[in-house]
């Protein structure tokens, strides 16, 4: 699996996690409640499927929404998970087949903001960037979606990766005020800021995501953040604990590579 896959897995599960229920794994479409009301098993199976997906079990989500995709062929919701299921597998043909499901969410539902949002991610990870900027977009301003704030730091991280530091901007400060406690937020615009050397702006925001993440809960990238605004602000102390623990916990990442490579630089920026 490419580099762009893995790190926008985690962002397509954060939107399923919000579909979750609870206890439903004792309910069989075979009940006689579900053959008057197969709108309702459509439902559950789907929903049993996305807990499946949670926990790793692609066979079983399978099986659950092929039955409820058997029941209702153009059901949106059933549609959007099995296109997240297909990606997750991962291989070509699976790829293939999940844009299918996704087109098929959102012709049957064109608000569906979730489908939308869990789009626009397979899009980035075949590096479809404009196509994924139109779905994350859409998802982004539908008002009254609980995961509103996710498209929009999906959408921040499609611009950086496109060098559109403006539109990032603007996509990261939208998810911040839809979520104050948006931290990938805060992190990326640390940097934004930083290497626009507004360094009051960019520790503030670092600031926060430390107290909201946990010091000892840092990234790599985060903990490389964090050692540059430090350094700009002149706290050689503060510097050293981040850099103590990048070595200790991520001693072959790029970051302390690059630390190594910039230690006795004078760059007014370290990038």
């Amino acid at each position: 699996m490419s580099k762009p896959t893995y790190k926008f897995a985690c962002i397509t599960m954060f939107c399923l996690s919000a579909s979750l229920v609870g206890c439903i794994t004792t309910t069989t479409s075979s009940a006689p409640g579900f053959k008057k009301d197969p709108e309702k098993a459509v439902e559950v199976r789907t929903q049993l499927a996305a807990e499946y997906i949670r926990k790793g079990d692609l066979d079983a989500a399978k099986r659950a929404l092929d039955q409820a995709l058997e029941m209702e062929p153009r059901d949106s919701t059933a549609n959007m998970m099995m296109g997240v299921l297909l990606q997750q597998e991962g291989s070509p043909a699976n790829m293939e087949k999940a844009e299918t499901h996704f087109k098929r969410a959102i012709s049957a539902d064109p608000k569906n903001a979730q489908a939308r949002n869990n789009y626009g991610t397979y899009l980035y990870v075949v590096e479809r960037y404009n196509e994924a900027i139109e779905q994350l977009a859409i998802a982004g301003s539908t008002l009254g979606y609980d995961q509103r704030f996710k498209a929009l730091e999906n959408l921040g991280r499609i611009y950086l990766k496109l060098g559109d530091i403006a539109n990032a901007e603007k996509s990261f400060k939208q998810a911040l005020q839809v979520n104050p406690n948006s931290y990938v937020s805060m992190l990326e615009l640390s940097e934004i800021f930083y290497l626009r050397q507004q360094i009051p702006a960019a520790t503030q925001l670092y600031e926060q995501f430390v107290r909201l993440v946990g010091q000892k809960n840092q990234s790599a990238r985060a903990l490389w953040i964090g050692i540059r605004i430090a350094r700009a602000n002149g706290d050689q102390m503060g510097m050293q604990v981040l850099v103590n623990q990048l070595r200790a916990l991520f001693p072959d990442s790029q970051e302390y590579t690059r630390y190594l490579q910039l230690q006795y630089s004078t760059e007014a920026v370290w990038k």
